[in-house]
């Protein structure tokens, strides 16, 4: 059940989340369980094996704004170190980056159900 304590267990930033939705708990946790659908956590992995690094970029990019405003810290920090290497159009091997935003995303989305 996706509550403010499970969240803080998680690892995100709880009050700085909550601030950025003035501090509303409902909304804020609506907005969280929203973000799990995000089309990027496909588009990404998808991208990166098709080697398209401009989608790739797109998508984590989208990702990071929307995992970054929410301060759901445990996505945020691969987002966004996979989101600079992108920009950069860095080839090479993903794969631990897109490995723990996995992780970190099944366990955001077993907290939602």
């Amino acid at each position: 059940m996706l509550t403010i304590d499970a969240l803080r267990e998680y690892g995100a930033d709880v009050e700085t989340g909550l601030k950025r939705c003035v501090n509303n708990e409902q909304f804020y946790l609506m907005l969280v369980k929203k973000s799990v659908n995000e089309a990027g956590f496909q588009t990404l992995p998808d991208a990166i094996a098709a080697n398209d690094l401009d989608a790739a970029f797109a998508a984590a990019h989208g990702l990071k704004g929307v995992v970054g405003n929410l301060a759901l810290t445990p996505l945020f920090d691969p987002i966004s170190e996979m989101t600079e290497l992108l920009r950069a159009r860095e080839q090479r091997d993903y794969g631990d980056y897109l490995a723990a935003v996995a992780e970190a995303h099944r366990k955001l989305c077993a907290l939602c159900e």
